[in-house]
């Protein structure tokens, strides 16, 4: 069903990976710099080398939406606003993730997501 959860969240993701594109337009930064850099937020699943509780950890910390905001406010603070392209990437890549149905992991497997098995 369209309205579940699941599918709202799917839903979600496209629209926050739909905004990020756009905004990532209106800063005038290279499509070459996108497109390089879409996948390096999933070097944080190098963390299941140390086993599946540590590589949810440390996944979950790299898709979750507060570290690319963690990072604006780092920027802002100390005016770095030639960051603000990776910030946005990031914030693709995580919607993006979330319209393909990979979600946050839960330790017992990588495959286990808040929503649903991949």
């Amino acid at each position: 069903m369209l309205t579940s959860p699941k599918w709202l969240l799917r839903l979600e993701g496209l629209v926050v990976l739909i905004v990020a594109v756009m905004g990532y337009h209106a800063l005038g930064a290279s499509w070459w710099k996108f497109a390089l850099l879409f996948l390096v937020p999933d070097i944080f699943m190098a963390g299941y080398f140390f086993g599946n509780k540590a590589g949810a950890s440390v996944y979950n910390t790299g898709h979750t939406y507060a570290a690319p905001f963690l990072l604006w406010v780092a920027a802002s603070l100390v005016h770095l606003h030639s960051l603000f392209f990776i910030l946005v990437i990031w914030v693709a890549h995580i919607g993006f993730d979330r319209l393909l149905g990979y979600g946050l992991k839960y330790p017992g497997a990588f495959k286990d997501t808040h929503l649903g098995s991949v």
